[in-house]
């Protein structure tokens, strides 16, 4: 399995990414064709994401886009892909399956401009996620945890092959926009690695909504995980600040997410 950030920023695209948008890919057997091939799962697409998906995957290859909550900062260029599917080269593909919260087709409509006769169900597949309740795709089982946040969202643990021995299992989580609470806490626990958004600092005192440094650390502790990498860091954050917030609560292998940035897991 293996993880590419295509989009890393917090809450905007910024001069060093795009907004929020993560590639899983795993390699497992496709009955339609009969043979092993590399299945790939897009987790959020915030602005500018979509164009630098290109770089890594051909669009018409997704198999799932999951979108952790309805914010557009991380699912903004979800019309850019819906462009791509019925004018573009994926024109006459097989719906993708679209997943997110309660509501999802409702927001895709309210950045499109349409109204409630789209239904947009020649290019996507709509699923609903629930809390503890697997999405199978492919090799990769997306299981959500209720998030902590402004808006109903999840985090999501990915299960699938390892990239070295693909008869081992791994795993990792992604928080999503979320504060530390008891339900990442137990999503994440005992993954490989966890990609935790740090969209505060230890200076601000809102509650509710980020996580810091400090409770991204937390987090991977009170989890056991094997890697923490930090990531929804605000363009004008030194990602240097973050990190040793992190550090303060976190002893193990540490890292902040970038564009392209791939991890084998």
């Amino acid at each position: 399995m293996r993880l590419r950030g295509v989009g890393c920023t917090g809450s905007m695209s910024g001069p060093a990414a795009a907004a929020s948008c993560y590639l899983v890919q795993g390699r497992g057997w496709d009955p339609a064709c009969g043979s092993v091939r590399t299945w790939n799962v897009v987790m959020d697409m915030g602005p500018g994401s979509f164009g630098q998906l290109w770089n890594h995957v051909d669009p018409r290859d997704l198999d799932a886009v999951v979108f952790s909550h309805g914010h557009a900062d991380h699912i903004g260029d979800v019309i850019s892909l819906h462009v791509h599917r019925r004018w573009g080269p994926a024109r006459g593909s097989d719906p993708l399956v679209m997943a997110g919260p309660e509501g999802l087709l409702d927001r895709v409509r309210q950045i499109d401009g349409a109204g409630e006769e789209e239904t947009y169900e020649g290019e996507f597949s709509v699923h609903t996620l629930r809390a503890g309740v697997a999405l199978r795709v492919g090799p990769l089982t997306l299981t959500p945890s209720a998030a902590w946040h402004s808006v109903p969202g999840f985090g999501i643990r990915v299960e699938g092959p390892s990239e070295q021995d693909p008869e081992r299992g791994v795993s990792l989580f992604y928080t999503g926009d979320t504060d530390e609470c008891e339900t990442i806490t137990a999503g994440a626990s005992d993954v490989d690695l966890l990609l935790s958004e740090a969209g505060f600092t230890g200076s601000e005192g809102v509650r509710g909504t980020h996580m810091t440094g400090g409770r991204a650390g937390r987090t991977a502790t009170e989890a056991r995980v094997g890697r923490l990498v930090l990531t929804h860091i605000q363009p004008w954050t030194d990602p240097e600040d973050v990190l040793a917030e992190a550090r303060a609560t976190w002893p193990g292998p540490l890292g902040v997410a970038s564009a392209g940035a791939q991890y084998e897991i």
